[in-house]
């Protein structure tokens, strides 16, 4: 196995690999592994006064001061519309591409099936569908070296979807916790601005930092904090006195579109994953 390990991490929309995996992105950076993050779509409809280009312009620098924060190797945004996302043969080829070039370990997406939020739904399927053609398949997207071997696929909890949720990774984020939330402090146009606006929050949003840091925790508490699904994971994993410790952590579920069982490879990329 080598020392470095390749993570990319794909969603819908630029900010929900940081709600969703920011922790674990930070603490694998600390260990000297490389994460990137694909958004598939610009985030260009997520608010309620900018659009389109500005407001794809302003979440795309949002995303690079966040990267910065978090110590993402790469953060690379597609010029897909917001609210328009769909499972093409084109997306599914530009996915396939990045997961080859990027020389990828372990993809990290949303579930392929039930969700509410058809982006997620679709970022989902799409990585579910190149999934079997980024390794050992040279004629599909024979402009990009294939990988060797196949990844490890893991699957986010999509928020939309979340009840459904199986943690089968569970990784204790305690130490990293200030880098996620300032990670999700930096795109302010969606926890600050069009989150606040969409679900009606009464409270305004804190000027200090740590009123916003509070604000975050609270208005965000299910990507943060431990929650009942996730005891067996980390009870098994970290032991039951260790796993009462544990107060912030990020799930993770092995995708069913791996090839096979996980191979000797695959599990110590799993046990290298959770530190």
């Amino acid at each position: 196995m080598k020392d470095v390990i390749r993570v990319i991490i794909i969603a819908a929309h630029p900010d929900e690999p940081e709600i969703y995996a920011g922790g674990t992105t930070a603490l694998l950076a600390e260990r000297g592994h490389q994460v990137k993050y694909l958004s598939l779509t610009n985030g260009d409809a997520g608010h309620y006064e900018m659009s389109g280009e500005a407001l794809a312009g302003r979440r795309a620098s949002e995303a690079i001061e966040a990267a910065r924060y978090l110590g993402v190797a790469e953060y690379e945004i597609l010029g897909n519309h917001d609210g328009s996302l769909l499972p093409t043969l084109e997306l599914r080829e530009a996915v396939i591409r990045r997961i080859r070039s990027w020389k990828a370990d372990i993809v990290i997406a949303f579930h392929p099936e039930g969700g509410t939020h058809t982006d997620n739904r679709y970022a989902g399927r799409v990585v579910a569908d190149a999934s079997a053609f980024v390794a050992k398949v040279p004629n599909i997207v024979p402009d990009t070296p294939c990988l060797d071997e196949p990844p490890l696929f893991l699957l986010m909890p999509d928020y939309s979807m979340r009840a459904s949720y199986k943690a089968d990774i569970v990784v204790d984020i305690g130490s990293a916790l200030e880098k996620k939330l300032l990670a999700c402090h930096a795109h302010a146009t969606q926890f600050y601005e069009f989150a606040p606006f969409e679900q009606g929050m009464a409270k305004p949003v804190p000027q200090d930092w740590e009123g916003k840091r509070q604000f975050i925790l609270e208005g965000w508490s299910t990507f943060f904090r431990v929650s009942d699904e996730m005891q067996p994971a980390l009870k098994r994993d970290y032991g039951v006195d260790d796993a009462e410790k544990v107060s912030f952590a990020e799930p993770f579920e092995f995708a069913d579109y791996n090839a096979g069982e996980l191979s000797e490879r695959q599990l110590e990329l799993v046990s290298r994953l959770r530190g």
